[in-house]
C-alpha cells in the first residue's frame, strides 16, 4: 500500500480493480487544512484520463505489474504482432491504444518490455532512446537559420520527425521515444 505522498509519476496503482498509471501528482495545502495530493491518472485498459485527490489519511494499492521481454514482428491493419523473445511460436497481437504513440518508433525484431497485469498484456515499455535510419530527407534550404532551422524527415519505421537542416538520407539518428524528438546524429 502506498501512502498519499508516495503516489508519484510513473507509479502504477489499482483503482476500482483496474491498473492506472500516475501521470502527475501535486501535493498542496489549502490555508489551515491538511495536505492533499492532487493526482492525474490514466486507466491503462481503457486509456481514460481523470483526476483524483488523495488526503493524508488515504492509501492506494500499488499494482503488481510484471515485465517480460517480447519481440516486435510486424504491423498489419492496425494490429501489432509480437512474440516471446525465447519462443517465436508464441505469437500475439496488441492494439494500438495499448501501445501508445511510441509504436511509430518500433523497428522489426526490436526487443522491448511487455507489461503484464493479471496475466494480460496491458502495455509496453520502450527504451527511452532508439537509433533509426533516415529514409527520406529533403535538401536543406538556405535562408533564415539564425534560430537553427529544421526540416521534416522520414525514418525507417515511417515516422516523421523534425531534424536539423544538415541531416541527410542514410544518416542514423538517435530519437527520444517519450517526446518523439531528434536528439543527435550517430557517427557511422
Amino acid at each position: 500500500m502506498l501512502v498519499y505522498n508516495e503516489i508519484k509519476e510513473k507509479k502504477f496503482i489499482v483503482v476500482d480493480g483496474d491498473p492506472h498509471e500516475v501521470l502527475s501528482s501535486h501535493i498542496f495545502r489549502k490555508q489551515q487544512r491538511k495536505p492533499v495530493n492532487a493526482v492525474k491518472l490514466r486507466n491503462i485498459l481503457t486509456g481514460k484520463v481523470f483526476e483524483r485527490s488523495y488526503h493524508q489519511s488515504e492509501k492506494a494499492e500499488e499494482a503488481e505489474i510484471d515485465a517480460r521481454k517480447i519481440k516486435y514482428l510486424y504491423s498489419n491493419r492496425g494490429e501489432h504482432w509480437f512474440c516471446d523473445e525465447a519462443n517465436a511460436k508464441n505469437r500475439f497481437k496488441l492494439r494500438e491504444e495499448i501501445l501508445g504513440p511510441q509504436v511509430k518508433f518500433l523497428k522489426r525484431d526490436s526487443v522491448i518490455d511487455g507489461l503484464i497485469f493479471n496475466e494480460d498484456f496491458i502495455g509496453v515499455r520502450m527504451p527511452i532512446k532508439v537509433e533509426l535510419a533516415v529514409t527520406e530527407a529533403p535538401p536543406g534550404i538556405k535562408g533564415n537559420t539564425a534560430q537553427g532551422g529544421t526540416k521534416q524527415v522520414t525514418l525507417e519505421t515511417g515516422a516523421l520527425i523534425n531534424a536539423p537542416l544538415f541531416i541527410n538520407e542514410g544518416d542514423i539518428l538517435r530519437i527520444n521515444t517519450e517526446t518523439g524528438e531528434y536528439v543527435e546524429r550517430v557517427q557511422k
